[in-house]
């Protein structure tokens, strides 16, 4: 009940405060008088007063605080009393906080000659040099100011001809009557009434909602126009597709009948299988009338192959996995070195997905294996060369999607490499390989939550505090694994836990001199600002000055990514309008392409000694298989075509689920 008389008491008293303010006399009266007759909670008349003397009270703080030269005192009164909105737009305050930053940098140097405390004047200009590269930066170009830019570089500021008018007896008591009347008019202004304060701030907060409601209503349409033309066209290719294949089966009955096709309907059903997939002069000036010519058209429609592609010899696998795993330390490395060869270096597509398929069919690194020793085991070998090379083979793996999800299939596997991360040497290739291959991994949902729960986010961040001691190669893996981890929720709440060491290091990458990490920075800061917890510390660090330093520059691109971050900065919180995913299945990693990078067969360190095998023709010699295989590679233009047609079909479904996913979402909402 007391509470409630209280509230009651609090909302009479912010109205009548209102009509007081707005010189509703007469009203005043009249309410004042009606709430007494019915017994209402006495109004609090002197929530006014109290806050002018609260007002003055601030007033006399700030100038005490001039007077003295105590610019801790004087910064946070500035930061706290002064609106934001004066603070940081409003020229005639940030021209007064120029001017007032010069006053304490120098009040050191105004005691009495030959008492001038050093150690406190360059702290003082150490703090100025912070201003001038963070809010006075915005001044830079003004003439007024211009000169006072090269203050901390003077020796001796007390007898420079540029400084003289600083340390004449007038300007300090001239300062002070302008910082006065800015106080008196800004204190003023901020004591506005209560009622209006929360209706204004309510309106506030409603706009910003509106906006990102706007934002996100705005993105949503334009993911759902392009899904529905893919969905259009997919539904289109499927409906073709189907019609094809019914008019194919009913020849192929015609043909087992003794029934002859012509060529000339082959050249119709062609031009309408490949009418997508080239101009409609370019097909038919095609001849789909010679044999073979159909299926190669759309071997090259879904991905051109190299005419002539070699064979490559078959395999044992069960032999090489014995001497990985008994065999001397450089018959290891060698063969690790000619398996993750015969993965680089054959051909992109069908040679190269016969390959690895060949290596995940024979479980080339033991995932069912219950043995102890196993071939993964060698990421713990003694021997460098052995550990550097199973990395390297593991990242070769990574680098292709099917290979990612083998490797996903192997529990221990992840254990072993943050292992390794934390126990190789900082720029040792083994932990650059190993690092590129978790990056590659983090591609997958289940990957991405178990990295997360081992505190890789806490290793990531402590690494890239000392950025400039990493090479290129671990930067751009390292912070682009750190960015995939962000943007799941449970690894936004870890940086959360540590949300000003995060900050601090992600603003430090803005201004490394590799800027092809930029990209990456940008995602991750995004990203972990729509923590309410990260927003406020940022805010805190003055972030939004940091960010406009890095608009300068002459990149369209990235200076329209952090006016998003800004947006993100300032967002006030909303609901998400999509949840994350509960389902580790549902992966993106479909849609990165195979990138088979240079960097996999750099910097060998195992070179052949005479007369000694390497690469394929240790392969051939040591593992030589059966002709079983060599017969599944002669069949690889049905096999290949096969594959093909399933990353087709992987494609469309992806699309096709997506589509349906956001259908959904919207209609839910």
């Amino acid at each position: 009940m007391g509470d409630g008389l209280a509230s009651e008491s609090d909302l009479l008293s912010m109205i009548n405060e209102y009509l007081k303010f707005a010189e509703f006399e007469e009203t005043v009266k009249v309410f004042e008088k009606e709430a007494r007759r019915k017994g209402k909670p006495v109004l609090r008349s002197a929530g006014h007063s109290r806050r002018d003397s609260k007002t003055i009270g601030i007033h006399d703080d700030f100038l005490s605080s001039f007077n003295d030269g105590d610019y801790k005192v004087f910064s946070e009164l500035w930061a706290k009393t002064i609106p934001p909105e004066i603070r940081d737009f409003d020229p005639v305050a940030q021209k007064l906080e120029f001017y007032l930053q010069i006053h304490f940098t120098i009040y050191p140097l105004k005691s009495p000659v030959g008492s001038h405390d050093k150690g406190e004047f360059e702290n003082r200009i150490t703090h100025f040099k912070h201003y001038l590269e963070t809010r006075g930066a915005a001044l830079s170009q003004t003439t007024e100011f211009l000169p006072f830019y090269a203050l901390p570089f003077v020796p001796n500021p007390t007898i420079h001809p540029s400084f003289q008018e600083l340390f004449h007896d007038s300007w300090m008591p001239e300062l002070r009557e302008r910082l006065e009347k800015f106080l008196s008019v800004t204190l003023k202004a901020s004591n506005t009434p209560r009622l209006l304060t929360l209706y204004v701030s309510f309106l506030c907060i409603l706009q910003g909602s509106i906006q990102q409601m706007q934002l996100h209503l705005t993105e949503a349409e334009r993911k759902s126009a392009i899904c529905m033309r893919r969905f259009t066209k997919l539904q289109a290719d499927h409906h073709n597709l189907i019609g094809i294949t019914a008019e194919l089966v009913d020849s192929l009955e015609a043909t087992v009948r003794g029934k002859m096709i012509s060529p000339e309907y082959l050249q119709g059903v062609c031009m309408r299988l490949f009418s997508g997939h080239m101009r409609q002069s370019a097909a038919q000036s095609v001849d789909f009338t010679r044999p073979g010519t159909a299926s190669s058209m759309l071997r090259a429609s879904v991905a051109p192959q190299p005419k002539d592609v070699p064979l490559l010899p078959s395999l044992d696998y069960e032999k090489l996995k014995k001497d990985l795993v008994n065999g001397s330390d450089r018959l290891k490395a060698l063969l690790l070195q000619a398996l993750r060869w015969r993965l680089t270096r054959s051909l992109h597509g069908e040679q190269r997905d016969t390959v690895l398929q060949a290596f995940i069919s024979n479980d080339l690194l033991e995932r069912y294996s219950s043995k102890q020793k196993t071939v993964l085991n060698l990421m713990k070998s003694k021997n460098d060369v052995v550990r550097q090379y199973m990395a390297r083979l593991i990242n070769a793996f990574a680098s292709l999607c099917d290979g990612r999800m083998y490797l996903s299939q192997i529990p221990s596997l992840l254990r072993f490499l943050l292992d390794s991360l934390k126990t190789e040497e900082k720029e040792s290739v083994t932990r650059e390989n190993v690092l590129a291959a978790m990056q590659k991994l983090s591609l997958r949902r289940a990957q991405q939550s178990a990295m997360i729960r081992d505190g890789l986010i806490g290793w990531l961040v402590k690494e890239l505090h000392d950025s400039d001691c990493l090479s290129d190669y671990t930067l751009e893996y390292a912070i682009s694994l750190l960015m995939n981890l962000c943007l799941r929720t449970q690894g936004k709440k870890k940086c959360a836990e540590e949300a000003k060491h995060v900050l601090i290091v992600l603003t430090e990458l803005l201004g490394h001199e590799n800027h092809e990490i930029r990209y990456y920075v940008n995602g991750a800061l995004y990203s972990i600002l729509s923590m309410p917890e990260i927003r406020e510390e940022a805010k805190q660090m003055s972030m939004e000055e940091i960010l406009r330093c890095y608009t300068k520059e002459e990149n369209s691109e990235l200076n329209r990514q952090i006016e998003f971050i800004i947006k993100q900065l300032n967002s006030v919180d909303i609901p998400e309008l999509e949840p994350e995913s509960d389902d580790e299945e549902d992966d993106d990693d479909d849609d990165e392409e195979d990138v088979m990078e240079a960097d996999l067969d750099k910097e060998e360190v195992l070179q052949p000694q005479p007369k000694e095998l390497s690469g394929e023709s240790l392969l051939t010699t040591e593992a030589s298989g059966t002709n079983d295989f060599n017969v599944k590679m002669r069949l690889r233009a049905s096999g290949g075509l096969v594959a093909q047609m399933r990353r087709l079909a992987r494609r469309g479904r992806r699309e096709f689920t997506s589509f349906a996913c956001l259908v959904r979402t919207n209609g839910a909402n």
